[in-house]
């Protein structure tokens, strides 16, 4: 397929599309955009003007753009809620899917994905796009040396002091199935299981709250909140122990009295070394009875994933899936790597719900 232009459908027109798909697909010079599906008619027809070809149609239902033959791939842009039924009919109709985060509501629900992609022999990925960044890259290759040992404990940082998402759906638990935690702390918890190469989970505890939801004007970064409409958690925290003994906290929230604020990061401690992207990449040791931290100037030399364009991670995440549809080349994001998020973000949700441990 490599001399062949590829069609590529938009499924979902609205924010995270407007915001990092549609604009990071100009990138990539093998694709063309011809197809903008939403429920809200205006938001496709605006997209297919800004971002499609001159002959890109409009869809306010995904079955009839499936229905496309022509179309080689499909990006799943819509509410958590139902992320899994439209990748399935895509993946079912012939499609490869690149999905936004998280996989799916529930672990039931990524299960039908993987086995979609499966049955199909098309390529699924997920959105988590915080894997492409230098520091995350850096990082990734100085763990597969061997530079940190054996990490045994983690922390995944998804936390905000006020910056609740006033807009779209993500103040709706049925739709999103969540809030921070399956929102934000999916992305640290993803890095953090990819920097560890370690998905085997064996237990989970989790707490959620609902402490600062009744106050809608606190100083939001988004502005102010219905405090009648937001009913998912404002953060949430859970302990993951691994089958290995190695154990994962993590801490997400929207709303926090805290000024320890870090989104989309890891803290790594191994048995020769640890790692934190608190300032900048960090790492840390003992060297002759002493103890040293460095820091790499990932400004200068960085991670250089292709020449002569646009070294954005949201563009990487683009240039990987496709180089992946057209040229066999491998994936970054394997479902059944986010697969294990999912699984653990429901666990957590389930801990603090029933006040149980989960065990898998």
């Amino acid at each position: 397929m490599s001399d062949k232009l590829l069609k590529v459908g938009i499924v979902g027109c609205g924010g995270i599309a407007n915001q990092k798909h549609m604009p990071s697909l100009r990138f990539i010079k093998e694709v063309e955009m011809v197809a903008f599906c939403d429920i809200i008619e205006e938001r496709a027809v605006t997209a297919a003007k800004e971002f499609g070809t001159p002959t890109a149609k409009v869809y306010t239902d995904y079955k009839e753009l499936l229905k496309d033959e022509t179309i080689d791939a499909i990006h799943v842009l819509t509410p958590n809620k139902s992320h899994s039924f439209i990748t399935v009919d895509a993946l079912n109709a012939g499609k490869h899917v690149l999905c936004e985060k998280p996989m799916a509501k529930t672990y039931a629900d990524a299960l039908k994905m993987v086995e979609a992609a499966k049955k199909s022999g098309k390529l699924l990925s997920i959105g988590y796009q915080s894997r492409y960044r230098s520091d995350s890259q850096y990082l990734k290759k100085a763990v597969e040396r061997g530079d940190l040992g054996d990490i045994y404990y983690a922390r995944a940082h998804a936390i905000r002091r006020r910056a609740v998402p006033t807009w779209g759906v993500f103040l709706n638990e049925e739709e999103q199935g969540g809030g921070p935690l399956i929102d934000i702390g999916t992305h640290a918890l993803d890095l953090t299981l990819w920097l560890m190469d370690n998905y085997k989970p064996k237990s989970v505890v989790g707490n959620v709250y609902k402490k600062l939801n009744s106050n809608g004007t606190c100083g939001n970064m988004f502005g102010d909140w219905d405090p009648a409409e937001f009913t998912v958690e404002d953060s949430a925290f859970g302990f993951i122990t691994m089958e290995n003994g190695a154990t994962i906290y993590l801490e997400a929230a929207w709303a926090l009295n805290t000024l320890d604020i870090d989104e989309a990061k890891t803290s790594l401690s191994g048995t020769k070394a640890g790692a934190d992207m608190r300032d900048g990449l960090r790492i840390n040791f003992d060297d002759f009875n002493h103890l040293v931290v460095t820091k790499p100037d990932l400004t200068i030399g960085a991670v250089a994933f292709f020449e002569g364009t646009n070294n954005e991670p949201q563009v990487i995440e683009q240039r990987i899936f496709y180089d992946a549809v057209l040229y066999g080349k491998p994936l970054t994001v394997l479902p059944e790597q986010a697969i294990v998020v999912t699984q653990l973000l429901e666990a957590i949700y389930t801990s603090a719900k029933t006040g149980q441990p989960v065990t898998f």
